[in-house]
């Protein structure tokens, strides 16, 4: 199984920025769907962006549509989250997860991601 690790999560005022990063343990990483969720205090957890495993097909949650990017780079078995123009709603804890096909399947949601990261805090605050 592949072993996920996040990095990059902190506190930033509205409107500021924040790159995550899930580094990958295993080369396989290369062959699957990634993908960043979130979950923040008493919701449920959400699909936030995910990434076929070629990096060419993308998919984001309606409310970063414009503010965020997925990206990945295989060479190095890791995974991007930029995020640009942070809103308080945004305060989660994100992870990424690497899923057991090669595209993102909105019908099956995170029940396809089988590996996850622990997860870091990013709060967005005055």
């Amino acid at each position: 199984q592949v072993q996920l690790a996040e990095s990059g999560g902190g506190l930033v005022q509205p409107g500021g920025s924040l790159r995550l990063s899930c580094a990958a343990s295993h080369y396989t990483f290369s062959d699957y769907v990634m993908a960043w969720f979130r979950q923040a205090p008493g919701k449920e957890r959400e699909i936030v962006a995910a990434i076929s495993w070629s990096g060419f097909t993308t998919t984001y949650a309606d409310s970063v549509k414009g503010r965020f990017t997925i990206s990945r780079d295989n060479d190095i078995n890791t995974g991007y989250l930029q995020m640009n123009n942070l809103k308080p709603e945004d305060t989660a804890v994100y992870y990424c997860a690497i899923g057991a096909g090669r595209y993102y399947e909105p019908s099956r949601g995170a029940a396809d991601f089988g590996s996850w990261g622990q997860g870091t805090q990013v709060t967005v605050s005055s």
